[in-house]
């Protein structure tokens, strides 16, 4: 669509074909090439699951399951289940932008063993029915944020993705114990990167909480 383009910046981090098995693939939406390029949706059959939202799955078909709002999925597998719930999301601010963006989700993880669930946010901007849904949970252990203020010429400084300081006021709002930051770089339309994120977390005094992820690297992240 004639200004909506993004040139991708960075290559996987990890080849495809060194992933190993996928149980499950939690798809925020698979309409936008950020969130699921060519590479990607090959690699969609061979998961366990693919949750995403209702449009999505219609489109993609085969293991894919959608979920709205509020709805949730078990995933079981040897060695425990992990409890999926869909959460909103808006892709942009209210009105039209967000409705030319469509229809994306976020997930609430649960499993056993786990003191405090995990918030994946997805591609969203702060709004009130998100905030809600997080005080019906409660406490949350570990917040994965999409980052990054997206924007596009053609609707010029509207953001579609929060920026550093939308998410540190998130963050101070919903008190999680650990934030980890996704989905800020590799593509042209991200406007903030990490060393931007870093200063406004700093200034905001939640700097301590964040745990940087390094592409290609394996991480461990609790709460």
């Amino acid at each position: 669509m004639p200004g909506f383009g993004s040139e991708k910046t960075a290559e996987p981090a990890v080849p495809a074909g060194e992933l190993g098995p996928l149980d499950a693939v939690l798809l925020s939406h698979e309409h936008h090439f950020d969130n699921l390029d060519d590479s990607g949706r090959r690699l969609l059959p061979g998961a366990g699951a693919v949750l995403t939202t209702r449009a999505g799955a219609r489109r993609l078909g085969g293991n894919a399951l959608g979920l709205r709002p509020g709805e949730g999925h078990r995933l079981q597998r040897e060695g425990g289940a992990l409890e999926v719930t869909a959460m909103p999301a808006r892709h942009g601010p209210p009105g039209p932008v967000a409705w030319v963006a469509g229809p994306v989700i976020g997930f609430l993880l649960r499993w056993e063993g786990e003191e405090l669930p995990w918030w994946i946010s997805g591609d969203t901007r702060w709004f009130g029915g998100l905030r809600s849904a997080l005080a019906a949970v409660g406490p949350i252990g570990v917040a994965v944020v999409h980052l990054g203020g997206a924007r596009f010429p053609t609707t010029g400084r509207a953001r579609y993705t929060m920026d550093a300081a939308e998410a540190a006021a998130v963050v101070r709002e919903i008190d999680p114990r650990t934030v980890v930051p996704i989905h800020y770089e590799g593509w042209t339309h991200f406007k903030q990167g990490r060393a931007a994120v870093e200063e406004e977390f700093a200034r905001a005094g939640i700097g301590e909480r964040v745990h940087w992820l390094e592409p290609g690297r394996p991480a461990t992240v609790g709460a």
